[in-house]
């Protein structure tokens, strides 16, 4: 197996200004590429978790038929699809806390990039920011190339790559996952590929899908191996 971190999520700030965000599938694509130069993989199958699930679809739709013949399959759990309709949804209330909780975190990386980039950015008044709609407009938009937070929105979103995707592909999104919206179930989408195939189990919640067993295994493991076992 083959696990990277997102830029700034190693324990130590990137060398860069530019952070990671739902559509860097420049830098998935950076490795996949050192896994095929490697050599040490017969196939590929990518695999990805929330945000990583959407990056996972979003470099597959791009790709299409391009796609490297070493990918075989694909399975993502948890995906916010829908970038705008999953803020939203974070946005609400009942995900007060979460929401504090990730604009605390994210806070941290700004300051540690201070320091490294004295004068390139700032948090002059990050207090204000309430939402990741706050955040993507202030930092995330301008620091990426995007106009601004709807318009990075429109173009990570991978719901609408979906047609585009030419491997086997296990979507699987719970019903009762409190960070994604209705926008984030692409049943239409899903109905009309070949290629990628809809999940939606009752529970499950935000890539939790835990289970009570001996073996301590998560039903997500087990239902990803099912998959890929599958030709």
């Amino acid at each position: 197996a083959l696990a990277w971190n997102y830029r700034s999520c190693s324990g130590e700030i990137n060398r860069q200004l530019r952070f990671y965000n739902s559509g860097t599938i420049d830098d998935l694509e950076l490795v996949i590429q050192h896994a095929v130069k490697t050599g040490s993989y017969k196939e590929i199958v990518l695999i990805g978790f929330s945000m990583g699930g959407n990056l996972t679809l979003l470099y597959l739709g791009n790709k299409g038929s391009r796609v490297d013949s070493k990918i075989a399959r694909s399975v993502v759990f948890s995906v916010p699809c829908d970038l705008k309709a999953s803020t939203q949804e974070l946005a609400k209330f009942k995900n007060k806390i979460y929401m504090r909780r990730f604009l605390i975190t994210l806070h941290q990386k700004i300051r540690a990039k201070m320091e490294l980039m004295p004068g390139l950015i700032n948090d002059d008044g990050y207090h204000l920011i309430k939402d990741f709609k706050d955040y993507d407009d202030r930092y995330t938009a301008p620091i990426h190339g995007f106009k601004n937070a709807e318009d990075y929105w429109s173009k990570c979103s991978s719901n609408r790559f979906i047609s585009e995707i030419k491997i086997p592909t296990l979507m699987v999104n719970a019903r009762n996952d409190p960070f994604i919206a209705d926008g984030c179930y692409p049943v239409k989408e899903t109905s009309n590929s070949k290629y990628v195939y809809l999940e939606m189990p009752k529970s499950g919640g935000h890539v939790g899908f835990i289970q009570f067993n001996k073996d301590k295994s998560y039903w997500s493991e087990e239902r990803a191996i099912e998959f890929l076992k599958h030709r």
